[in-house]
């Protein structure tokens, strides 16, 4: 791939078929506070490790790919101010002007499966945002995965977009959705949305065999998300998440917040207004999808 490097060990694993998982850069850069940011990225490749597995780190630095992050490049992504968010849009002025960025979702799945890696971890899925018939919002997250073949493994998408609106999308888009181990779809801080799924899935092997019959069955390419709760007891208080996103809400539409802004707003409210408890059920949703993320990988 063009302006593209890979580590050994990343490498070493794809060619001889060992379970690799890609994780998003984003989460480090501009998800989580200095200096546990850093800390966090150390747990999630430990985590991946532990299962057998090799994390693929993915980010863009001084205009190049990399696929695979070592400690010096990961501190880089946590503590350099000049690291921006690069959407998969982003990616060409990006590698063209020798910017260095961390990828979203949309950047890393798509990276991730040029690259060769089948599995990606990450923590909530963008989607249809509220009020899309006024805005018509819609993450770049959806239209990657339409075509993007990869089994991505989260906690839903974000609590602060519409889910009902979303997970329509996804199903016209073709994006294939199981629940792991329940029959309602996620809420990202919280267990479920309450939206039901079609399918559930128990196991790392049954992820892989369904995995197997769609690569059987052919046909465009396009993601399996992997919808995975966070454990109840990790989940941020459903009373305290519905009344502190309403002040959101109305927050952000008196301040007059459109468009790319509106999410990352919400998700810093959540954060301030529920002394850091979101913040901990988000850590907390990463750590879980990122060991099924692994399971899954060995388990193909």
């Amino acid at each position: 791939m063009l302006l593209t490097e890979v580590t050994e060990e990343v490498r070493e694993a794809l060619d001889a078929r060992r379970p690799v998982v890609a994780l998003e850069s984003t989460i480090i850069a501009h998800g989580l506070p200095r200096p546990r940011n850093l800390a966090v990225a150390a747990e999630l490749e430990e985590i991946v490790r532990s299962a057998g597995a090799v994390p693929a780190g993915i980010a863009v630095l001084d205009g190049r790919v990399h696929i695979g992050l070592d400690r010096a490049r990961w501190e880089r992504i946590s503590q350099d101010d000049g690291v921006r968010k690069l959407g998969r849009r982003d990616l060409a002025p990006a590698l063209a002007t020798g910017t260095s960025g961390a990828t979203t979702v949309s950047a890393t799945a798509f990276l991730a499966a040029r690259a060769g890696i089948r599995v990606f971890a990450t923590g909530g899925l963008g989607g249809v945002h509220r009020d899309w018939t006024h805005e018509q919002d819609e993450s770049a997250d959806l239209r990657v995965l339409a075509e993007t073949d990869l089994t991505v493994v989260c906690a839903g998408v974000k609590s602060v977009l519409d889910v009902p609106a979303t997970l329509q999308r996804l199903e016209t888009l073709g994006v294939g959705v199981v629940g792991y181990g329940t029959d309602r779809f996620p809420g990202f801080y919280l267990t479920s949305s309450g939206e039901p799924v079609d399918w559930t899935v128990h196991s790392p092997d049954e992820v892989a065999a369904v995995v197997r019959a769609r690569e059987a069955l052919g046909g465009s390419p396009a993601a399996l998300v992997v919808a995975n709760p966070v454990p109840e007891s990790e989940q941020l208080d459903p009373a305290l998440h519905d009344r502190v996103l309403g002040e959101a809400l109305d927050a952000c539409r008196e301040r007059g917040i459109a468009g790319q802004a509106v999410t990352p707003f919400l998700l810093d409210f959540l954060t301030r207004r529920t002394g850091g408890a979101s913040l901990e059920a988000n850590v907390a949703a990463v750590r879980g999808n990122v060991r099924l993320a692994a399971l899954i990988a060995a388990a193909l």
